[in-house]
């Protein structure tokens, strides 16, 4: 089993949303690595999320890795029990609701167009959409993890917005410089990119320049 404290940034809470893009496993992949780094890490998912974890993704690991699928049914390890909590996206009484209690830093993950269309527009009709109006109000870090292509005009618009408020974009684009030998090594190039947003040290990929030493 995967062990917790190492590295941990104390006082840091952070939110991870899942919506209904494709790339549930970029949401797992985050969630893996968070869980040493952080001593409290929330997490929200839409319907539609859920339906797409269940399709793009396998049960469990036999390496003992978290598996999303089992944190969104309630199947959470023991010794995970004090870190991860999961609340229900129609929780709009959940602690991440409030300014006051607001987490540290949100992800949503991967986002998908309607959600990041309805965070552009400040609505608040579930927990996601909520947490991410309460984050911006409050000038915290929120990552936006868009996964659509091709991205149309209303897109583009939408993303231009929350860029101009601060909201940080990372779009789920796996890079090949690091010359990455499988599909994790790709899922790991995206999740380190959102990791140095948080200003988390990691080892998923080697960067660029010191490749080039």
């Amino acid at each position: 089993m995967m062990e917790t404290g190492t590295n941990i940034s104390p006082g840091r809470r952070i939110l991870i949303a899942v919506t209904g893009a494709s790339g549930s496993i970029y949401a797992e992949r985050l969630i893996q690595e968070c869980v040493t780094r952080f001593p409290r890490v929330y997490v929200v998912a839409t319907d539609s999320a859920r339906q797409v974890a269940d399709h793009e993704l396998i049960s469990s690991y036999e390496d003992g890795r978290i598996s999303l699928r089992h944190i969104l049914s309630g199947d959470i390890a023991p010794n995970l029990r004090e870190v991860i909590r999961v609340f229900r996206n129609d929780d709009l009484f959940a602690p991440v609701a409030s300014g006051s209690s607001a987490p540290t830093d949100m992800i949503v993950v991967p986002c998908s167009m309607g959600s990041l269309a309805r965070i552009a527009q400040g609505l608040s009709s579930n927990l996601v959409e909520r947490a991410a109006d309460v984050v911006m109000k409050q000038r915290r870090r929120l990552i936006l993890v868009p996964r659509e292509t091709p991205l149309n005009t209303i897109h583009l618009r939408n993303m231009l917005a929350l860029s101009e408020t601060g909201v940080d974009m990372v779009p789920a684009m796996p890079a090949f410089y690091q010359r990455p030998k499988s599909v994790d090594d790709m899922v790991d190039f995206v999740v380190g990119r959102v990791l140095e947003l948080l200003e988390v040290d990691h080892g998923l990929y080697r960067p660029w320049n010191q490749r080039m030493r």
